[in-house]
């Protein structure tokens, strides 16, 4: 393959990483209006939630620096957080204690928004 493909793909995946991203954190928004998505976006925000409390790295990070490395770019160090949002937030690296703040966030951002949904499920739960 031509280095152009890889970095085609390459962005693909950081497209495909950051959408994933904006699903976890703000997934619910789409759950109170399709309750079926529950399924896919709780598994995403512990996913999202786990990453950061325990300073892992997603699984799309080596795949996209892989593909950045193919397509003659160079790839990088860390998370796709600590790289792309990380450095628009933090000016220095992501600490555990960020991690873990970023991940309460992730939860409590998604504990509000479904608030609405918890509230409707019980207020039926209970008229019955």
């Amino acid at each position: 393959m031509q280095p152009m493909p890889y970095s085609l793909l390459a962005d693909a995946v950081i497209i495909l990483h950051f959408a994933f991203i904006l699903f976890a954190v703000f997934g619910a928004l789409l759950v109170l209006r399709w309750p079926h998505l529950i399924w896919l976006q709780l598994p995403a925000v512990l996913w999202a939630a786990g990453i950061e409390f325990y300073g892992g790295v997603c699984p799309l990070t080596p795949l996209e620096n892989h593909l950045l490395t193919l397509s003659g770019e160079s790839g990088y160090s860390g998370s796709f957080i600590q790289h792309y949002i990380g450095a628009i937030i933090y000016p220095t690296e992501i600490t555990p204690v960020i991690g873990a703040g970023l991940g309460t966030a992730v939860l409590l951002i998604n504990l509000g928004l479904y608030f609405p949904l918890i509230k409707r499920w019980y207020q039926r739960r209970t008229k019955s």
